[in-house]
């Protein structure tokens, strides 16, 4: 190869990454002592986007439960892939986790010193009452240098400690686990103990509820050597954080000799599985669950390491279908451990975070694969079904159907005979009802004639159980002799969606199960005994029905924006960036809002390339993406030549699902002038 075709390449390669430069928002580790020291993440251009904004759902005064517990640990081909998007991407097949409901601890893992969960795992997560933590990890002959330097002093133990601290507060996640895989000095290990103790003193004192835990691998004499189970060797670590994680390799008789050591902090000891199996005990893989079986009978904790091997290894027939199967065999060997809703507004779209296309109230904004798990609302409790008997009714969630709000739904599809019903568990919730009446609603789409109802259980304050059921009036006289009637008011709305409401007082009770109901019209014929079932379930929502004025005024925000840049592209098109900002004007640290969808006005669809999107009939408003924080950054958005100024508009959404309309939400304008061959650009309130 000559020189200059030498030279050419290395013109080519894209520029070293500058954090502190405006690009499009991503997650990152800090990999030096230097860079944690010095602060320099909280200078970064990404720090704003990072932070999360779901706040924990707390139970027991933010605390774990006094039970055996499930940790798990993420560890996904290294880290930061389609979940370093903070404001998503377009590959729709990119890992997820949907099954919060089944675990209590989440670890975000990579090999990087500093290991910072991207916000999408940290929404998500607190969204379903999961707490998460970050990864501080050493390794090798790097790690024992960057200990030798982190140990240097109690001194330099404790500010290294209390910058962790500070990251995971300002983050919004909730603690870290400490995987020290390398051998300390030992005149270092009283130092090691003081950046453990002070670690978690820092957390617990500015984190509610967080927690700090130790790995299992270099002993108290500073010698890198797995325990696999509690003892004298690894317990005056465990003695001063919140938990220990054992490695994987145990034998059958350590989860029991554990927890007799551990004492009265038994649930404190988290064995480890390694779902790629490599020693691990029962094998890991389709057999993880041979290992749970052992730790609850023994009645300690696990620690799952690496659930995305179904992701890696390809598990068949397609992922969704065997990441469901996965999971379901940890459920049925270690139970349902979160219940909601807990509280109101409960709102759930069944978004899993990734999908094919985008809706709001039954039409499409966007029409192309997208990746966001932020977007993730509560997912239903689904029970699996294994096989393609056409005599089950095969339930899922399905990114690639219809949806009405988000991307998601949960299908129906099977054969139903004409005075049979199917119920199917959606959501196991612990809500005490009082005497203020609560407004119900859910959406369908319907094949043929199929019908669906939402069934709802609930215990009264004598411990009775009643089943009360919503649906269509003439379906509700139907199943009078097996379940409470409840009448409803349907509204039509959009592509074919159905949305029925109605509204109860029960005060006293408690809603204990949400299940879906699915049924055929009483006026089949005995020809038509048995006919093809189909129905999509849009949403469900719960709610006060007290009138309040959910959404400011668009005059009570800020919005601006800054960062603007311009570029001439090719045929006088242009591609505009620009980092868009916004908070209320009169006390903005109490705005209750974790999602905004932006929108760009005055451009014509066909200038606009990124991606493929639907745009509303006689709107000019085009979709470009959803925020959770207050902010997002547009990139490289591509603008006609004829285009002179850009309105981005920002329109929030409730905890509850509904959202303020495009017309009242607040906006900014970019103007973009061109004077011969110079650019002029500002941003507008």
């Amino acid at each position: 190869m000559s020189n200059s075709n030498e030279e050419a390449m290395l013109v080519q390669l894209p520029p070293p990454f500058d954090p502190t430069k405006p690009s499009t928002p991503i997650s990152f580790p800090i990999k030096t002592l230097q860079d944690l020291e010095s602060r320099s993440y909280f200078d970064s251009f990404h720090f704003s986007f990072n932070r999360s904004s779901v706040s924990l759902r707390r139970n027991n005064n933010g605390g774990l439960p006094e039970r055996s517990r499930l940790l798990v640990c993420h560890d996904m081909k290294g880290g930061y892939v389609d979940d370093k998007w903070v404001q998503g991407c377009g590959n729709n097949k990119g890992f997820a986790i949907w099954n919060w409901y089944l675990m209590d601890v989440f670890v975000y893992f990579s090999h990087s010193l500093v290991t910072l969960p991207p916000p999408c795992w940290t929404n998500s997560a607190h969204r379903h009452g999961v707490k998460v933590l970050g990864t501080f990890i050493t390794e090798w002959d790097e790690g024992k240098a960057i200990c030798k330097e982190l140990l240097a002093t109690k001194e330099s133990a404790k500010m290294y400690a209390e910058r962790l601290a500070e990251l995971a507060a300002a983050l919004g996640f909730d603690g870290w686990l400490i995987n020290i895989e390398n051998v300390i000095d030992e005149v270092q290990i009283p130092n090691l103990k003081d950046f453990v103790s002070h670690l978690t003193e820092a957390i617990h004192s500015s984190v509610p509820g967080g927690l700090v835990i130790w790995y299992d691998s270099v002993t108290v004499k500073g010698l890198l050597a797995w325990q696999d189970q509690l003892n004298e060797m690894n317990k005056p670590f465990f003695d001063l954080c919140d938990g220990i994680f054992m490695n994987y390799t145990w034998k059958e008789n350590y989860p029991k000799a554990s927890a007799e050591i551990a004492g009265d902090r038994k649930y404190d000891v988290y064995m480890g599985i390694d779902v790629f199996g490599r020693g691990s005990f029962g094998g890991g893989q389709w057999t993880a669950n041979v290992a749970l079986d052992l730790l609850k009978k023994n009645d300690v904790s696990a620690a799952i390491f690496a659930p995305g091997w179904v992701y890696e290894t390809q598990q068949p027939p397609d992922y969704h279908t065997a990441q469901n199967k996965w999971w379901s065999l940890v459920e049925k060997s270690w139970g349902i451990v979160q219940k909601y809703p807990q509280v109101l507004p409960f709102y759930s779209d069944f978004n899993q975070g990734l999908g094919s296309h985008i809706s709001l109230g039954g039409r499409k904004l966007l029409d192309a694969p997208w990746y966001n798990i932020s977007c993730q609302s509560l997912q239903p409790l689904l029970e699996f079904n294994e096989g393609n008997n056409s005599e089950l009714m095969h339930v899922t969630v399905d990114g690639r159907e219809a949806s009405y709000n988000g991307g998601g739904n949960v299908s129906f599809k099977g054969k139903l005979k004409r005075d049979a019903h199917f119920e199917a568990r959606l959501f196991k919730p612990q809500l005490q009802l009082s005497a203020s009446p609560i407004s119900i609603s859910y959406s369908v789409k319907l094949e043929g004639r199929s019908e669906l109802g939402i069934l709802l259980r609930f215990t009264s304050p004598s411990q009775e159980t009643k089943s009360l059921l919503m649906a269509p009036n003439e379906s509700v006289h139907r199943f009078r002799d097996t379940f409470l009637p409840c009448l409803l008011t349907t509204t039509q709305t959009t592509s074919d969606w159905t949305v029925h409401e109605t509204s109860l007082v029960l005060d006293g009770h408690t809603l204990t199960e949400i299940s879906a109901l699915c049924y055929k019209p009483k006026d089949l014929t005995e020809e038509t005994n048995t006919l093809e079932y189909s129905a999509l379930l849009g949403h469900i929502s719960i709610k006060s029905e007290q009138k309040t004025n959910l959404f400011p005024s668009a005059s009570s925000w800020i919005i601006e924006a800054h960062n603007i840049e311009l570029v001439q592209g090719d045929s006088g098109s242009r591609t505009l960036s620009c980092k868009l900002e916004w908070r209320l004007k009169q006390h903005p640290e109490d705005s209750v809002f974790t999602r905004y969808n932006v929108y760009a006005e005055n451009l014509n669809s066909s200038d606009y390339r990124p991606r493929k999107v639907m745009q509303e009939p006689r709107s000019k408003k085009v979709f470009l993406g959803t925020a959770h924080v207050d902010a997002y950054y547009v990139s490289g958005l591509v603008v006609g030549s004829d285009v002179k100024e850009v309105r981005f508009v920002v329109q929030t959404f409730s905890e509850d699902g509904s959202w303020q309309e495009l017309d009242a939400s607040p906006n900014v304008l970019v103007e973009v002038e061109r004077f011969g061959s110079k650019l002029c650009c500002c941003g507008l309130i």
